[in-house]
């Protein structure tokens, strides 16, 4: 098994390759705007370092989110068309349980809470019974309008850090990792349980929308 996981939900641009057992591999740099540009150079990266080529990877991870439109659909697309051209599966994975992960290997056990940022002043987040249980589904929110349901938990991701009034007990880790993600995923194959579809989890429209009563130019 080799599988190479990648999730550009967040500002984070990340990457990695898993054996099965362990991780072998990784990139992580922060950027917003540049998801784009840097994601397939992190692929290389990491597969330069490991001593392999494309054509060794057994599976495709990819997280779905929650995210932003555009950051989100380079790693989706990114994803999608490396299984194709391989001919392997693709694996979607919740952003957020792929934090809640990496939250259990920093040592938190839970119950605790994920929140991303939104942008917008909101913020994507879950609840965690513990670093592989969820309770309920992703949602989006005001930060003060979800005090009282995560009042007194421990929080991770750049969304509980933004908000220190809400979120009062914020801890790391701060920004997603594909290491993360990808062991995970390598825990769910072994026990045979279901991934998600590689399609977009958004939880609102998009930023950019048509521009509303516009100006129709007819040829004369």
């Amino acid at each position: 098994m080799l599988l190479l996981a990648v999730d550009t939900a967040t500002p984070a641009v990340t990457v990695a390759l898993h054996d099965g057992e362990s991780v072998v591999a990784e990139s992580n740099q922060v950027d917003a705007r540049r998801h784009g540009e840097l994601l397939l150079p992190s692929v290389d990266k990491v597969l330069a370092e490991a001593g392999v080529t494309l054509e060794a990877v057994t599976g495709v991870v990819v997280g779905v989110g929650p995210g932003p439109y555009t950051g989100l659909r380079v790693g989706l697309v990114t994803a999608s068309t490396f299984a194709a051209v391989l001919g392997v599966p693709v694996h979607g994975l919740c952003t957020l349980d792929g934090l809640a992960y990496a939250a259990g290997a920093a040592g938190i056990e839970g119950p605790f809470t994920v929140a991303t940022d939104a942008r917008r002043k909101e913020v994507y987040w879950a609840r965690y019974e513990d670093p592989r249980t969820r309770v309920g589904e992703p949602a989006v929110d005001r930060p003060a309008d979800i005090a009282e349901q995560v009042a007194g938990l421990p929080a991770v991701g750049q969304g509980a850090l933004l908000y220190p009034e809400v979120f009062q007990d914020a801890r790391g880790p701060e920004h997603q990792s594909a290491a993360a993600l990808a062991s995970l995923a390598a825990e769910r194959l072994a026990a045979g349980l279901e991934f998600l579809p590689p399609t977009p989890l958004y939880l609102r429209r998009p930023d950019a929308q048509v521009p509303k009563n516009y100006k129709v130019v007819t040829p004369q």
